[in-house]
């Protein structure tokens, strides 16, 4: 009898613990077998579209064409090795495809060289591919990157070696090189009859925009300067050129500490001549300086002869418009939300982007797609509800916004709308794999606390469905710094891969929190660009450590067992944490982070600059550059670490691990370490992606959680 009761509550036990993980519970690879799609174009006539999908590490180009945008795969490349697709486009006529396959695009340097995630002994190439949209074998062009097609949809012109070469679209030749110009060339943009290029030429400390004619005449150069001019764009009529201009460097040596205006302004040329003058220049605050979202200037000369722009001077990312005769600039934007992924129709009367507002208090954590006139403040978001859009562009018949969706449950995937609005038509639902777990995933909740200097900061808290008591908690911080985490699935490949992994661990029992500190986007300058951040005083910590008291303060949640984790800049952060707070940290993953900001390029505390005149306040910055590096509050880390890192990483320098490797040995902290080798900063194989986010799961199970018994 007893043993018919021990075998009936069993029974009970593992039908109720069943039931909860079939409810719950699926595999890292499972979530993260979705396809991505990158790279959403459109060409100039017609309706047709094409973007690039990740599908499971193997990259291809899809195409689809109006009225029914029936998706249609275009290469067949097998293999996930490591090539991502970027620069994609579509000829004016719509008879072509041009693609680059090679390299890593988002890297911080070496971006143009190839990526071996196989380890191969020959090496793979960086290369610039065209194949018909109507199907047929891929051709290589040519060895090179940022490809441009002509406007009469015959020619290709790219950059190799920091030179403007060009092939014929067909690869009926060999590509050669167009011109030599001393210096780095880039920002190819043909002229509207696609007879001239105007490009600019980065000679160090100054740059130029200039123009190609022809072999026979010389190139010229627009208004040169000791400046630097970057983002030319042509007039419709192709006789007047745009051009944005920024000081050039040099100067008597100036406070690192001190934050400065970073001036820019907007000029325009006649071509034929070469005079430039200035049409508009950016308020002398800190919020008029440079901006530093996706896109930069976003400059477009767009139809009515008004020139569009972004500018950060009212203390948001948003679109602004002028007449090319000058005047007032119009405010297109005016509402506090930001403006990204930002693209002009190609009949040049539209500007449609995606921002982080709606009819939903929400929307400023998530992604919808907007439209407003050149012309005019008329702005509308024609995507409103809980879903996120983005990557907006309209087809050349002016009949169709394409874009990228998704859900807190679905996966992204190009969408299509009518421009008149209506009901979006998702494609390709049918490569989500019958694996994906779409309906066993939770709807991440907007948290919103207040840091220690009163700074409110926004994250989404993902809980596990079911059980019952205190659990264990994981803080996520994002990279960048200047990115947002979103109440569903991210526009961003790397993450998209944070959202699949937060996803999985709430699975597994976790309580997760992601947090959007300060130095992050969506929440206007202030939050932005804070006093005293990143290697000049982590002002943004504060942030991060006031989410784990919040979290401590939850009924679910279990204080004593908050571990961290986060990749690049949230490496950094989760460094940080374990360095200064291992007492309320319990354990950490550590992905790729920055540990010693003097030794990381492009932080503050930077070395003498050899001349005679010297930084003023160089003792000061370089102490607090140390100050705000992991490594200067080594001697109180103690909590558990696993440190992971690529060593072809090309955003954070794989020594910053190395050298915390052997800080943190030598003091005896219990540590793990995961080497993936012929990787980068972007796990551009997806079975590196796996083991990373393998390891960091079974890592957190290992520390954080106990057997039941």
């Amino acid at each position: 009898m007893k043993t018919l009761t021990f075998f009936c509550l069993t029974l009970g036990f593992f039908l109720t613990q069943t039931t909860r993980l079939q409810a719950q519970s699926f595999s890292l690879e499972a979530v993260k077998s979705y396809p991505f799609p990158t790279e959403l174009t459109s060409s100039a006539t017609g309706s047709r579209i094409a973007w690039a999908f990740a599908e499971q590490g193997k990259r291809n180009v899809y195409v689809a064409e109006g009225p029914d945008f029936t998706p249609r795969k275009l290469t067949n490349y097998t293999d996930d090795d490591g090539q991502e697709i970027t620069s994609l486009s579509i000829s004016s006529d719509g008879k072509w495809v041009v693609y680059v396959r090679g390299g890593d695009h988002g890297s911080n340097w070496d971006d143009e060289l190839p990526v071996n995630t196989m380890s191969s002994p020959v090496s793979p190439k960086v290369q610039i591919w065209s194949v018909p949209f109507a199907g047929g074998e891929p051709k290589a062009i040519a060895e090179g990157d940022a490809p441009v097609i002509s406007p009469k949809s015959d020619r290709i012109a790219f950059i190799k070696g920091g030179q403007v070469w060009v092939s014929p679209m067909d690869a009926s030749s060999a590509a050669k090189a167009l011109f030599n110009a001393r210096g780095t060339n880039s920002s190819i943009e043909w002229s509207p009859d696609g007879a001239k290029l105007a490009f600019v030429c980065d000679r160090k400390d100054h740059a130029f925009v200039g123009v190609f004619t022809d072999e026979k005449t010389p190139i010229s150069w627009i208004a040169p300067s000791f400046s630097k001019d970057d983002s030319p764009r042509w007039s419709p009529d192709g006789k007047r050129l745009v051009f944005v201009r920024t000081s050039g460097t040099g100067g008597a040596p100036d406070s690192i500490l001190v934050r400065r205006h970073r001036p820019w302004s907007i000029w325009t040329a006649d071509v034929a001549s070469g005079i430039a003058s200035p049409l508009w220049q950016a308020p002398k605050t800190l919020a008029g300086s440079v901006p530093s979202t996706h896109g930069g200037f976003n400059l477009h000369w767009a139809a009515g002869d008004r020139i569009v722009y972004l500018s950060y001077e009212d203390g948001w990312p948003h679109l602004y418009s002028i007449a090319s005769t000058g005047g007032a600039p119009l405010l297109l934007t005016p509402a506090p939300f930001m403006a990204e992924h930002i693209t002009l129709s190609h009949d040049g009367k539209w500007l449609v982007f995606s921002g982080n507002t709606g009819p939903d208090k929400l929307d400023i954590d998530r992604r919808h797609v907007v439209r407003v006139p050149v012309d005019k403040a008329a702005m509308e978001v024609v995507t409103p509800g809980a879903g996120l859009e983005w990557m907006p562009v309209v087809t050349g018949d002016g009949a169709t916004i394409a874009m990228i969706s998704a859900t807190a449950q679905r996966p992204p995937l190009p969408t299509v709308m009518a421009f008149t609005k209506g009901t979006p038509k998702i494609l390709a639902q049918n490569l989500v794999p019958a694996s994906f777990p779409q309906n066993q995933l939770v709807t991440p909740k907007q948290v919103v606390f207040k840091a220690p200097d009163g700074m409110t900061v926004h994250g989404q808290l993902f809980e596990p469905v079911g059980g019952s008591g205190k659990k264990p908690t994981l803080i996520y911080v994002h990279g960048g710094p200047p990115r947002q985490m979103l109440l569903g699935w991210n526009y961003s490949d790397y993450y998209a891969n944070s959202y699949a992994l937060n996803q999985y661990l709430a699975s597994q029992g976790f309580v997760v929190l992601s947090v959007n500190y300060r130095l992050g986007i969506g929440y206007g300058y202030g939050f932005h660009q804070p006093a005293d951040g990143g290697a000049l005083g982590a002002s943004e910590y504060q942030d991060v450590r006031a989410a784990a008291v919040w979290l401590s303060e939850q009924p679910q949640v279990d204080p004593a067992k908050i571990g961290i984790y986060g990749g690049s800049y949230g490496g950094y952060l989760t460094a940080l944490a374990l360095a200064r707070d291992s007492k309320l940290f319990a354990a950490g993953v550590d992905i790729h982070g920055v540990h010693d900001w003097s030794q990381q390029r492009g932080a503050g505390g930077e070395a003498s600059t050899g001349r005679f005149e010297k930084i003023p306040d160089l003792e000061t910055a370089n102490k607090i550059v140390y100050q705000s590096s992991p490594i200067s509050s080594i001697s109180n880390w103690t909590s558990p670490v696993l440190i992971i890192h690529g060593d072809d990483d090309r955003n954070v320098r794989f020594n910053q691990s190395t050298d915390l490797v052997r800080r943190l040995d030598k003091q005896g902290v219990p540590m793990e370490t995961l080497v993936i080798v012929d990787d980068t900063h972007h796990w551009m194989k997806h079975t590196n992606a796996l083991k990373m986010g393998n390891a960091t799961a079974e890592y957190f199970k290992r520390k954080l959680m106990k057997l039941k018994q």
